[in-house]
């Protein structure tokens, strides 16, 4: 990805965290504010979650679509200055500052949305871009705006045990009896779709003005009660009767002894084949039109995937089976060109999935928190692949990601034995353990690193976003307080981006601004 030698530095920071004062992060003015800091500390690159409408447990994770925005992102400032507002709808409560209760945000700002989407589309004021987004993205926008529909009938988005069984399984007379009667409803949605997606392309163009570039995120799975299984249950592995007949997961390990039973849905590879791979085509597109670079969770699952009977109830009797990973990237790289693509390489790496990789050229994770191991003997291991100095130029470098503990919290938390390896590792004492590997990996020779924005800021366990295999209020919740994203913190990064050259301009560049 950075074969032109550059070498290059970002903030993993989610939306959803910025400082908007409107209960969540938005594509307003925070984000505006938040692009501007990352263009003065010299870095190029903005790293985000997946942007699609959360579900259950909020997790951005499992979006109840693969293609949509999360409309929750819109900014109401935007819709105000667009004339889809007026003065007072800018008038909210009182949310927390430093995190997201999703549920008031839901109540208070859908609402509000759903008023602004009926104003453009009764002002109509950008048919030609509204009918050209409509065109564009007709392979998924229907669909989604059908089961928002229905999901909002049942308040449930279990189509396939919840619904009536006819709008489940989406019998043509039902589902063609529906978009008749609720032709105002799916409007509604469409306008949506289209002021995330203007909103969100107002941001990128700023972005790009700034030379920075954003990486998105796509999981390899789609939600089990997702729009994308219920509009695409041919592609998935399903019984007789069209229920899931497999879910994903990982084999037991040292850290589960029964494994990780996620129960998303499993594709049915062959079908993705004959088809061309269209669909996977169409969600590269979208996500591409989102954001600049991909990363994609859970690479390995490409290669091969972990596949357990649906009436499971753990993942301990679940099988491996072939992915056609490298039919997938040529046809992806034949209809899209080279791709620019991170791969989340964590986990169980075999010599398969490692070519994979590496014959598309796709950088691989490294994350400094996991190499403070021990060898068998309970030594201090300085082969580890995950310790800084051990990094190759062909790998995205991390203190650490949105499902662990933040730098602050992981190193309060470890045995005095284990602090004093780190301390030893970085030189550094307690107090300044957080910038010191955040400056290991800054120096390490990978091409790319980034760092998680609680890191900068030196937060504990409190910010921690995201609790792997739990679902309760503090995953994907927390937020910056407006102002600490300060001048000290700031000046810091900004200094290691210089001493490193990370500001993702090659050498000849550099000589021309010389």
């Amino acid at each position: 990805m950075n074969i032109d030698g550059s070498r290059s530095s970002g903030i993993l920071m989610h939306i959803t965290s910025l400082d908007s004062e409107y209960g969540i992060g938005d594509l307003g003015p925070a984000a505006y504010r938040f692009a501007d800091k990352v263009k003065e500390s010299g870095a190029n690159l903005w790293q985000l979650l997946p942007l699609g409408p959360t579900g259950y447990g909020n997790s951005p994770y499992s979006a109840r679509s693969t293609f949509a925005g999360n409309e929750l992102l819109i900014s109401p400032e935007l819709l105000y200055k667009d004339g889809y507002l007026e003065q007072e709808d800018l008038v909210h409560p009182n949310f927390p500052s430093n995190k997201v209760d999703f549920n008031s945000v839901i109540e208070y700002k859908l609402p509000l949305l759903k008023k602004a989407a009926k104003a453009f589309l009764k002002k109509n004021s950008r048919r030609k871009s509204y009918l050209d987004f409509l065109a564009r993205e007709s392979f998924w926008l229907e669909d989604y705006a059908l089961f928002m529909v229905l999901y909002e009938k049942y308040n449930d988005a279990r189509w396939y045990s919840i619904w009536d069984e006819k709008e489940g399984f989406r019998d043509p007379k039902t589902i063609e009896r529906i978009k008749k009667e609720k032709k105002e409803e799916l409007k509604v949605w469409y306008a949506l779709q289209y002021l995330f997606d203007d909103q969100l392309n107002r941001l990128h163009i700023y972005t790009k003005s700034l030379g920075i570039k954003t990486i998105g995120d796509i999981p390899i799975f789609v939600g089990a009660d997702s729009a994308d299984a219920w509009a695409h249950l041919d592609l998935l592995k399903t019984d007789d009767k069209g229920h899931y007949s497999a879910v994903s997961g990982v084999p037991p390990d040292n850290f589960s002894a029964t494994g990780q039973l996620w129960g998303n849905p499993v594709y049915d590879w062959k079908k993705h084949e004959e088809s061309g791979f269209e669909w996977w085509l169409q969600r590269i597109k979208r996500l591409l039109h989102m954001t600049d670079i991909l990363r994609i969770d859970h690479f390995r699952g490409l290669d091969a995937y972990y596949e357990i009977a649906a009436s499971a109830k753990t993942a301990e009797h679940g099988k491996w089976k072939k992915s056609p990973g490298k039919k997938l990237f040529e046809t992806i790289k034949k209809e899209l060109g080279e791709l620019p693509i991170i791969a989340e390489d964590l986990g169980l790496m075999t010599d398969s999935v490692k070519k994979l990789r590496d014959s598309n050229g796709f950088p691989g994770m490294k994350i400094a928190m996991f190499g403070f191991s021990r060898d068998k003997n309970g030594n201090y291991n300085p082969s580890d692949d995950f310790l800084p100095m051990n990094y190759t130029r062909d790998f995205v470098a991390y203190t650490g990601t949105h499902d662990n503990d933040t730098t602050r919290g992981w190193f309060d938390s470890l045995s005095e034995d284990d602090k004093h390896m780190v301390r030893e590792y970085l030189a550094c004492d307690d107090r300044e353990a957080v910038w010191a590997l955040i400056r290991a990996v800054m120096f390490s020779n990978a091409d790319i690193a980034i760092i998680p924005m609680q890191d900068i800021l030196e937060l504990g366990n409190e910010a921690r976003m995201n609790y792997p295999s739990t679902c309760n209020d503090k995953n994907w919740s927390w937020r910056m307080v407006s102002g600490a994203f300060d001048d000290y913190r700031l000046s810091r990064f900004k200094h290691l981006v210089r001493l490193t050259g990370r500001d993702g301009k090659t050498a000849s560049e550099r000589e021309c601004l010389d």
